[in-house]
C-alpha cells in the first residue's frame, strides 16, 4: 500500500471518532490513564491496529540511548497519538507531540484532550511535520 495524504486524513478521522465515542460515553472529568483504557478498547473493537505505550527510540549522534519517552498510541505505525486530561492545552504538548512523531519518522500526530465539553470542536488537534510533506496526494 502507497501511503497518501487521504489515508492518512481517513485515519485521523476514525481515530477521531473512536475518542469522540469514548467522550461520549464516560464524558469529561476523568484521569487520563481512564481515558487511554477505553480507547485502547475501542479500537479494538474498529480493528485498528495500534501499540500502546511504545517505547520511543533517541539516536543521539550516532548513539542509541535509553531515554524511557513513551507515546500513548502510535495507530497503523505512523499515527502518533498524545493523550490529555487537562484544563488547557499547553503549548509544550504540542512540542512534545512534533518531538515524538519526529523520532519515530511519523508523519501525522494527534493530540486529544479529553476534559472538555466538545471534544471534537476543542479537544483535538491534527499536527504534521516534514514526513508528512513528502506524501503523495
Amino acid at each position: 500500500m502507497i501511503l497518501t495524504r487521504s489515508y492518512l486524513t481517513d485515519l485521523v478521522y476514525q481515530v477521531n471518532g473512536a475518542a469522540i465515542e469514548v467522550h461520549k460515553r464516560i464524558g469529561p472529568g476523568l484521569l487520563e490513564n481512564v481515558y487511554h483504557q477505553c480507547l485502547k478498547k475501542e479500537l479494538e473493537l474498529r480493528k485498528i491496529n495500534f501499540i500502546s505505550e511504545l517505547l520511543i527510540p533517541l539516536n543521539y549522534k550516532g548513539y542509541e540511548l535509553e531515554s524511557k519517552l513513551r507515546c500513548d498510541l502510535l495507530i497503523e505505525n505512523i499515527l502518533v497519538v498524545e493523550l490529555k486530561s487537562v484544563t488547557e492545552i499547553n503549548p509544550i504538548f504540542e512540542a512534545q507531540l512534533l518531538t515524538y512523531m519526529n523520532l519515530l519518522k511519523a508523519p501525522i500526530g494527534l493530540l486529544i484532550n479529553f476534559n472538555v465539553k466538545n471534544i471534537y470542536y476543542e479537544g483535538q488537534k491534527t499536527m504534521v511535520n516534514e514526513y508528512y510533506r513528502i506524501l503523495e496526494e
